[in-house]
């Protein structure tokens, strides 16, 4: 199959990258990003988040391993930048943020998707987007739908002293948020000393693999099941500083260095 990928420029999105494109070796795969999510100012916390989400990954360590786009990889290397993602497929990874005018929708037109997958794109695509796969759009979310839907899904979830989060994989139908038919949910435990980062790269361990499952299933040419969503729920934008400040009373954080050292390591580290 042609599978197109439409994701975002940020951490969480290339840790999803790199268990989706290993499982999709068989197909012609190309992949769109979004430059960000959203484009209200942000609070200060979310400021220093995006700096670990976005700026440390693409303005730092992704230089770092390709000097020229193309440079080696490292020896024990685990997490695979972007551009060293794009030498692997055949469509290769490029910016697209226009996708629902004219020549944004011709560049995605000739990927010449049977398929596209979504994991945290920015935009919200309307009909033409949406209806040209023949086998849809399916995206994965990282919320319970339909109780979080939006933005930030996880970081609610936690604020809410929820016992478990998870990610919901579904169809995008209309240009709607979040309220596609459902395929499958997955399920995590929250981790109290853990924070919003750990919890958010986390879920896509088990999101993406159930990603790749449905992907086997229509190749097979067979259909997923999937069920309407209810028209209940409740949709969630960028936290406030009052939802931010309570986050952090309650003994939340957004990420801890250590963690984001440890992911950075991935992207960096030489066997010993």
């Amino acid at each position: 199959m042609n599978i197109t990928i439409l994701t975002n420029q940020d951490l969480a999105s290339c840790f999803a990258l790199n268990r989706l494109i290993p499982g999709l070796t068989e197909h012609q795969v190309t992949v769109f990003l979004s430059s960000r999510v959203g484009s209200k100012p942000l609070a200060v916390p979310l400021q220093h988040l995006k700096f670990v989400e976005q700026d440390l990954l693409n303005g730092l360590i992704a230089p770092l391993l390709d000097p020229d786009r193309s440079g080696p990889v490292r020896e024990g290397q685990t997490l695979f930048s972007f551009e060293q993602l794009g030498a692997r497929i055949t469509g290769g990874v490029s910016t697209l943020n226009a996708i629902n005018e004219t020549a944004g929708l011709e560049r995605y037109a000739e990927s010449e998707p049977d398929l596209v997958l979504s994991v945290r794109y920015g935009v919200v695509l309307r009909d033409p987007a949406i209806s040209l796969p023949k086998h849809g759009v399916l995206n994965l979310h990282s919320g319970l739908l339909p109780d979080y839907k939006g933005v930030m899904a996880t970081f609610w979830a936690l604020l809410n002293k929820e016992s478990e989060i998870g990610t919901t994989l579904h169809f995008i139908e209309d240009s709607s948020i979040d309220t596609g038919s459902i395929v499958t949910t997955t399920r995590l435990p929250v981790q109290p000393d853990r924070s919003y980062l750990w919890h958010v790269l986390s879920l896509y361990e088990s999101g993406c693999a159930r990603m790749l499952e449905s992907v086997e299933v229509l190749d097979r040419g067979l259909a997923l099941a999937r069920h309407t969503q209810p028209d209940s729920g409740n949709y969630f934008s960028f936290p406030d500083d009052a939802a931010l400040t309570k986050f952090a009373k309650q003994g939340g954080c957004l990420f801890e260095p250590d963690e984001v050292l440890n992911v950075m390591r991935q992207f960096i580290a030489a066997a010993e």
